[in-house]
């Protein structure tokens, strides 16, 4: 069975991880998925990321952040849907819990934080919000 939103099933990996208090998860790697990895790591959301090739296959294993036994990331939920993407430009990018959080996006210049598009002076595709 093909997957219609690989983007929303790594979020709700990763909720479902925390939830059960795992410390890392698993998934099937895509380039879309490691760079939004890559802006959690570099946010401080998540302790660190490595793909891995088993039988031909890569797979993302995301190793998950706790601070005094609670997750890191108290929220994450998907903005952009295959159905319905969510193009915001460069002055109208959200800013999440009013700055406290980040809002994923990606651009032309590839996946980035929200601070950094403004800084950038580009907008794009909001994939998530992370708090």
């Amino acid at each position: 069975m093909s997957m219609s939103d690989p983007i929303a099933d790594m979020l709700t990996r990763i909720r479902n991880a925390q939830v059960v208090q795992k410390t890392t998860v698993n998934m099937p790697s895509s380039k879309v998925k490691v760079a939004i990895a890559n802006v959690l790591k570099d946010e401080g959301y998540i302790e660190d990321f490595a793909v891995t090739t088993e039988g031909g296959k890569a797979e993302l294993q995301i190793g998950l952040k706790y601070y005094t036994g609670r997750p890191v990331i108290e929220r994450i939920e998907r903005v952009s849907r295959p159905g319905l993407r969510i193009y915001k430009g460069k002055d109208d990018i959200p800013q999440v819990m009013n700055g406290l959080g980040v809002a994923i996006i990606s651009t032309p210049q590839g996946v980035m934080t929200d601070r950094k598009a403004r800084a950038t002076g580009v907008g794009g595709e909001v994939i998530c919000y992370v708090a």
